[in-house]
């Protein structure tokens, strides 16, 4: 999910760098590592210690990548966002 998509269905649509910010300051921890930039890439440099840890936990999740592309999780529940960010509950 990108950030731009995480701003619509909160209801702030074109806002994708408040959602950036928000997550940011957030007291409670916040799954960053399953926000993406709208062209499917990864926000952080190429290489560098944030891009390889969202790589990582992206990766132990079961996401793909083709090159520097995340290849997203097919999911049933576009707008439920809770479910997209914080998984199924069970």
């Amino acid at each position: 999910m990108s950030y731009a998509q995480v701003a619509r269905i909160a209801g702030y649509p074109r806002h994708a760098r408040m959602v950036s910010k928000a997550m940011s300051r957030s007291a409670e921890p916040l799954p960053w590592h399953r926000v993406i930039k709208s062209d499917y890439t990864l926000a952080f440099e190429v290489g560098s210690d944030g891009y390889n840890r969202q790589k990582d936990l992206l990766e132990n999740e079961g996401t793909r990548f083709v090159g520097r592309k995340v290849i997203p999780l097919d999911s049933d529940d576009e707008n439920d966002l809770d479910k997209l960010l914080w998984g199924p509950t069970e």
